[in-house]
């Protein structure tokens, strides 16, 4: 009988693979950390979730329960669910970041691209260096879900099969979620809507099987469910005011508002007859400062909308060639503003008031943050938009022809994905800078989407399509 110590014990590897698991549930867990980190990093730094001038205005609409115009009462109920009850503000910006980041590893696996832990911390790392992403998903604004809708509906439409029946309910959710957010998500989400529709129609000459029913669900559900939820919770039907407003701004912006008044004044009902001596130059000078006009008229709270609506319509139908030119001016100029950091180095002091006043016990970290110190300034978004910016036009320019050269190599799903996101980037363009005016804040919270498909096409071109790709999970 041999010696007891010679005898192999039948479970001795046992530890081994114990602490196998364990060590790689510890390194997944680090890099999922680490790219949740990468994508809070504005914030982190600042010391508190960034705000925008209209952060304020959709607390306002939450705590209020009131339609207040351009601030979609939607997404301060986001706010207020994510935070817990106004109890911290880093709880909204924790699931925008997650969100994202959830978004991302979806489209990568359901491409046949590495999508574990460390390749997507790896692509968050690279996204947040090279585009502005972080500082819309660290941001308390609706911006960030218009990207994730983008994505949420092609990941519907053309990769359902793909997706686990947990992970398409997540899908419609956020891409609900993101439509009834945002005037702007919704109008995007139709127009892309028709595009699925369009591509289902050309599937028998191009071999990718398309989806229509989930897209079409979730925009059916958002023209019914934002009249719906209004009129429940503050007695009002009807879809969140104000996008009116924001055209005719554009409109005195480009000059047809005052050469209407011009030619047609006086004319009966239109007080701005009397106030076309005080029309700025621009937009954002008739929309938000205290000596406009629109002020006289009533601002964004009184009864000024109904006679820019007719303003509107007669203006447009007076001079349609002048319209058709500033529209795709405006489209053009809106396609290629995509700067980071749009406005975020301004007061906010709107904002700030309604935030301190009503939520007092957040005030000690608020004011220390280094947004409410004035100390994120300009010179630090020129300095990154030395890179964002060239980066994003680039990865902009290559969208087509990394369509054409995926279709080449029969990556159909990728062709796709290219040509998706470049109409969603122009419908974007044409919603924001031609119905409302160009900024730079509206094409740079989508933009990085680009630099993404351009990077996971050129991925794909050297590396053959991974099959546990397909199969690997958070």
């Amino acid at each position: 009988m041999p010696p007891t110590d010679t005898v192999p014990h039948p479970t001795a590897p046992a530890p081994s693979i114990g602490r196998s698991a364990v060590f790689r549930l510890l390194v997944r867990s680090l890099c999922l950390a680490a790219g949740l980190a990468v994508l809070l990093a504005p914030a982190l730094w600042n010391g508190f979730a960034l705000i925008f001038h209209d952060t304020g205005g959709y607390v306002r609409a939450a705590m209020e329960m009131r339609l207040i115009p351009g601030r979609s009462l939607v997404y301060g109920l986001f706010l207020q669910a994510t935070s817990l009850d106004w109890r911290t503000l880093w709880g909204p910006v924790l699931v925008q970041s997650a969100a994202t980041l959830w978004l991302i590893h979806l489209l990568l696996r359901c491409h046949g691209l590495p999508a574990g832990p460390p390749a997507l911390t790896l692509v968050g790392i690279g996204l947040a260096g090279l585009t502005g992403i972080s500082w819309y998903s660290a941001q308390l604004m609706p911006d960030i879900l218009v990207p994730l809708t983008v994505l949420a509906l092609w990941l519907l439409a053309v990769h359902r099969s793909r997706l686990r029946r947990p992970e398409q309910a997540g899908l419609v959710g956020l891409a609900l979620l993101g439509v009834l957010a945002h005037m702007s998500c919704l109008a995007l989400g139709l127009g892309l809507t028709m595009v699925i529709l369009a591509a289902r129609l050309l599937t028998r000459q191009w071999p990718l099987r398309v989806w229509v029913t989930p897209p079409v669900a979730v925009m059916l559900a958002g023209l019914v469910l934002m009249p719906l939820l209004h009129f429940s919770l503050t007695g009002k039907a009807g879809y969140t005011p104000g996008g009116s407003i924001f055209l005719f701004g554009r409109l005195v912006q480009d000059g047809l508002v005052q050469r209407w008044l011009a030619e047609h004044c006086p004319a009966p009902n239109i007080h701005l007859c009397g106030l076309q001596h005080r029309l700025p130059a621009t937009a954002d000078e008739f929309l938000w400062t205290n000596e406009s006009a629109f002020q006289d008229l009533g601002g964004w709270l009184g009864e000024s909308e109904p006679e820019l609506k007719r303003l509107t319509a007669a203006a447009v139908t007076a001079y349609p060639g002048m319209t058709a030119w500033t529209t795709l001016r405006s489209t053009a100029q809106q396609m290629i503003k995509v700067a980071t950091g749009d406005a975020l180095d301004e007061g906010h002091y709107d904002s700030r008031g309604y935030l301190l006043s009503h939520l007092s016990h957040l005030a000690p970290s608020f004011t220390a943050a280094r947004q409410q110190r004035d100390a994120i300034s300009r010179a630090l978004f020129d300095s990154l938009n030395l890179v964002h910016e060239p980066v994003a036009l680039a990865s902009l320019c290559a969208l087509p022809l990394l369509a054409f050269r995926t279709m080449r190599r029969r990556r159909h799903d990728l062709a796709g994905l290219a040509l998706f996101v470049l109409l969603a980037l122009l419908g974007n363009a044409f919603i924001c800078g031609a119905l409302s005016n160009p900024h730079a804040r509206y094409q740079s919270r989508l933009v990085w989407l680009a630099p993404l498909v351009a990077g996971m096409a050129m991925t794909a071109t050297w590396r053959p399509r991974c099959r546990r790709c397909s199969q690997t999970s958070l």
